[in-house]
C-alpha cells in the first residue's frame, strides 16, 4: 500500500483505469482486484471516489483484503516510528 500512498492522486487514478481496463481486456487477471482494493482504499483517504468493478466482491476474500489492509498500515506505523 505505501507504494499506492507515494503516488499522486492524477496517477493513482490512471494507474486504476489502467488496471481495470486490462482486466476488462483480459490481459491481467482479477487477481487483480486485490490491488484495486488497495488503490480505493488510498483513494477513500484522500477524499478520491472510484467506482468498484461490480463483480470485486465476487472475486476478492473481502476478509483477506481488509486483514492485508490492516497489515500494510501496521507496517507503515511501525517503520514510521522506527525512522
Amino acid at each position: 500500500m505505501d507504494f499506492y500512498e507515494k503516488l499522486p492522486d492524477e496517477l493513482l487514478i490512471r494507474f486504476y483505469y489502467e488496471i481495470i481496463n486490462n482486466i476488462e481486456k483480459g490481459i491481467l487477471t482479477k487477481n487483480m482486484y486485490y490491488e484495486i482494493g488497495i488503490i480505493i482504499s488510498v483513494a477513500n483517504r484522500r477524499g478520491i471516489s472510484l467506482d468498484q468493478p461490480s463483480d470485486l466482491y465476487e472475486v476478492i476474500n473481502q476478509q483477506a483484503l481488509n486483514d492485508l489492509l490492516k497489515s500494510e498500515q501496521v507496517g507503515t506505523r511501525c517503520s514510521s516510528q522506527i525512522a
